[in-house]
């Protein structure tokens, strides 16, 4: 790739600059060192690396089977498992390459207060900026789910944002009911951009058993699949960014050059790549050059004049039917 095609992938985000729009997704790529044991793979493909979700103490995580393959998808329920916050700064963070790319730590939490506490921790290390997974379940309220309630989102962002100054990155559910909603409490409540969406949940039965396979009965739906539902809350949640000047991370199915395209005319500023790193680990550099030769042949000189470019038809509102 030569030094103007370089220029016309990288971005600004959140006053980082991304080499490429492209980031490798949290759980897809452990803490950033397992793919580039890959021969031909190479961070500065990427524009960013989330590591895997860090909570505050280690986790064993969930009971197997964990990973179950679907049609056009994957399930999965890992359960967070990570050494916890400590050892993931200390012995981790030391290990990784950061003149090629950057690291952005992802935290969960079991309450309001072991959010903050990880963020704190993290914001005396060099990682360069943290991502928010809101749809952890909250102890202390019955298990309902963070990212399902803006009230509670809000929360966990505002007491994140009281522990760092590095840029917060909230990670947005998309099995809420107002998505849109949900970001706007998050940007007042001092969020600096938003992934969206995480995964959808879903469950897989064996039928000769009568029994769920995965361990945890249900997990998080993740892929092509998906793809459609991502594309509807990235607009959605671009509708309320727009007028903040609010990043977004566009992610969920994305495995091609035309599929990241679709994303970023969406609203997304980057496009988050994950489930198909499974199934080709060097996909990076082929959806590089696709956005590349999508810009030249539209006389566009870098990805920020494409996004939120979409032109909407003129229509009544959707009812979830076609009678």
């Amino acid at each position: 790739m030569n030094k103007a095609d370089k220029a016309m992938l990288a971005i600004d985000f959140c006053g980082m600059r991304f080499d490429t729009p492209l980031v490798l997704l949290s759980g897809c790529v452990g803490f950033g060192e397992e793919y580039t044991r890959v021969k031909g793979f190479s961070n500065r493909d990427v524009g960013a690396v989330c590591l895997k979700g860090t909570t505050l103490e280690p986790r064993l995580g969930n009971r197997p089977h964990r990973v179950y393959e679907t049609p056009e998808g994957m399930l999965n329920a890992i359960g967070l498992q990570n050494p916890g916050a400590s050892y993931v700064i200390d012995e981790i963070l030391p290990q990784l390459d950061r003149e090629e790319t950057r690291f952005i730590a992802n935290i969960s939490g079991s309450t309001v207060e072991d959010y903050a506490e990880v963020a704190r921790l993290f914001d005396d290390s060099p990682i360069d900026a943290i991502e928010i997974n809101i749809s952890c379940p909250n102890v202390k309220a019955g298990g309902v789910a963070f990212g399902n309630d803006p009230e509670m989102s809000a929360r966990v962002v505002e007491a994140v944002r009281k522990q760092t100054d590095k840029p917060i990155i909230t990670k947005l559910s998309p099995n809420q009911t107002d998505i849109a909603g949900n970001a706007r409490r998050c940007i007042e409540a001092g969020t600096d951009a938003f992934a969206v969406i995480n995964t959808l949940m879903g469950m897989a039965i064996d039928i000769e058993s009568r029994s769920p396979i995965l361990g945890n009965n249900q997990g998080g739906l993740s892929g092509p699949a998906i793809k459609p539902v991502a594309l509807l809350k990235t607009h959605q949640v671009y509708q309320v960014c727009r007028e903040y000047g609010i990043p977004i991370i566009g992610q969920g199915g994305i495995a091609s050059a035309e599929d990241a395209i679709e994303f970023i005319i969406a609203g997304a500023s980057a496009v988050g790549i994950g489930t198909a790193l499974f199934y080709d680990p060097l996909i990076c550099p082929k959806i590089n050059q696709g956005i590349i030769d999508y810009l030249k042949r539209h006389n566009l000189t870098e990805v920020s004049q494409l996004v939120g470019t979409l032109s909407l038809n003129n229509a009544t509102p959707a009812c979830g039917c076609d009678d």
